[in-house]
């Protein structure tokens, strides 16, 4: 069997295994015991936050012959079929290849059949900022007025593209960039499962890496496994993603602090001679004056400096 990646094979398949997003998932926890669960939900935030993970894990919950504690049990008829993506009551549409008026007609008709076998029909539409006005302008109807049984998720990362008049007839959450913390614990959780030695110092730095997003945190660390094999050390962990050293900014800074321009000169002269990229190197050293800042105002919090940074600071 070939292989898959890690971001696929590890998706969460309940509410409790999402990573940072509580604020959402227990208010949709909430929602199913209550029975007040909205006919229309807009999930927007960043990429690779659980947004289409959290819809289908809904979708699963609404539709699920054996929930448990208002989560899928995983294990019936339609939890199955919905985890394949052949379950004929929950369809997914990606927003960019059917962003036309016809399509959207299509869906208006197919919302007036009942749902198959489950209780609700449920329609993911991902990346919905992509359809057009006039697909906007059909939709509409159909969420001013929905069958009792149909069910709209639509996800986005630009919340501010969809027409205020869908935002205003839907329940919208938004989901936030995963926490540096989260991301080394989950990161930390997998690596044991997997029997594989790693420096946690390198692991926070695949976390700054991925900027908030799970699933690109998921993909450098695939990518790092690849290339180190068993044990994943923090010199690896820097080649591999192009990550430079932090005494290399603290030099810098020293230098400008000395007013020594053909010392910065010389040193970011080595830096693009090594290969890193300028916009990799704007970024790192923004990163670090920030992380000094933070330190210096006596709030740490999350924040991982050197101990030579730190005594600069």
């Amino acid at each position: 069997m070939s292989y898959q990646i890690l971001s696929l094979r590890l998706r969460p398949q309940i509410f409790d295994n999402a990573v940072g997003q509580i604020h959402v998932t227990r208010t949709l926890q909430n929602a199913i015991d209550l029975n007040r669960v909205a006919h229309g939900y807009i999930f927007s935030g960043p990429r690779g936050v659980g947004k289409t993970t959290t819809a289908r894990i809904l979708a699963k919950a609404l539709n699920c012959e054996q929930q448990q504690d208002n989560n899928p049990c995983g294990n019936c008829i339609s939890c199955i079929e919905i985890t394949k993506g052949n379950n004929l009551d929950v369809q997914e549409l990606d927003g960019a290849s059917n962003r036309g008026i016809d399509e959207i007609r299509e869906l208006r008709e197919a919302v007036k059949y009942p749902p198959n076998k489950g209780k609700y029909r449920i329609y993911i539409i991902d990346e919905v900022h992509m359809l057009t006005r006039e697909a906007f302008n059909a939709l509409l109807k159909t969420l001013e007025e929905p069958p009792s049984h149909v069910i709209f998720i639509m996800a986005t990362t630009v919340a501010q593209k969809v027409p205020l008049t869908i935002l205003s007839r839907t329940q919208r959450f938004d989901f936030k960039p995963i926490s540096i913390n989260d991301i080394s614990n989950y990161l930390t959780k997998i690596l044991k499962e997997e029997n594989i030695q790693f420096d946690l110092q390198g692991l926070h730095l695949i976390a700054q890496k991925a900027s908030g997003s799970l699933r690109d945190a998921l993909s450098l660390i695939d990518q790092v496994i690849a290339y180190a094999k068993d044990i994943l050390d923090i010199e690896t962990i820097r080649d591999i993603l192009g990550i430079i050293k932090e005494k290399t900014f603290l030099d810098i800074v020293k230098n400008l602090e000395q007013k020594d321009n053909q010392g910065v000169i010389r040193q970011l002269n080595t830096i693009i001679n090594e290969g890193y990229s300028i916009s990799n190197f704007i970024a790192g050293f923004n990163g670090y004056l920030r992380n000094c800042m933070i330190i210096k105002t006596g709030e740490q919090g999350e924040i991982k400096l050197s101990d030579e940074s730190t005594r600069w600071v």
